[in-house]
């Protein structure tokens, strides 16, 4: 919901730093998999009750994860670079909640929802896309990706804000799971109800 709106204040200060770092040979995929081992630190800080060194390690996580695309844009993107950033993308969301599930016990149920949620709000991700790039359907309102961004409620944006205020405020968790996991299932009938206007 928010990531379109953000796009045009982050994307030209990504850009110029992509640039300088594609200019001293640093790679998108070199970015990308730096930042999916910050982020995996993040999960297991959390895990061990380190919130803050956790919330660090997340920030970190999605810094580089703005810059690998903003590299691939000034030198040359690949659909292997897409699809690996996609991939990277979603390994670091379900490791969050994951981590504070190990915590603690209490936290295993809702965690465990919370990444059934995101399974379903990335399936309809992905499904939409597949259909959209079938029919040659194209989109910039996310900036220039290697497929087609949908629209929801629960972005990228949203996600990490919520990732924040866990680290900020761990005993309420719980939650700030149930609620984001909520967001997310709307998510999917939302995405679901736009494809039924575009694909039918």
């Amino acid at each position: 919901m928010l990531d379109a709106k953000l796009r045009p204040l982050i994307d030209p200060p990504l850009n110029r730093a992509g640039r300088a770092i594609a200019g001293v040979g640093v790679t998108a995929n070199m970015l990308t998999f730096t930042g999916l081992v910050i982020g995996f630190g993040g999960a297991v800080a959390i895990a061990f009750g380190h919130f803050w060194l956790g919330l660090a390690l997340i920030i970190a996580n999605r810094l580089l994860d703005g810059l690998d695309g903003a590299v691939a844009r000034a030198s040359a993107p690949t659909d292997l670079g897409g699809y690996f950033d996609i991939v990277a993308d979603f390994a670091f969301y379900v490791s969050v909640p994951l981590g504070f599930g190990v915590m603690a016990s209490a936290n295993t149920l809702p965690a465990l929802v919370l990444v059934a949620s995101f399974v379903l709000t990335g399936v309809s991700f992905l499904a939409f896309a597949v259909i959209a790039a079938q029919r040659g359907d194209m989109t910039d309102a996310h900036g220039k990706k290697s497929f087609f961004y949908s629209t929801g409620l629960a972005e990228g944006t949203e996600t990490i804000v919520v990732f924040i205020a866990m680290c900020l405020f761990p005993e309420w968790f719980g939650v700030i799971a149930y609620a984001y996991a909520g967001l997310c299932v709307l998510t999917v009938f939302q995405r679901s109800a736009l494809a039924v206007s575009m694909f039918r």
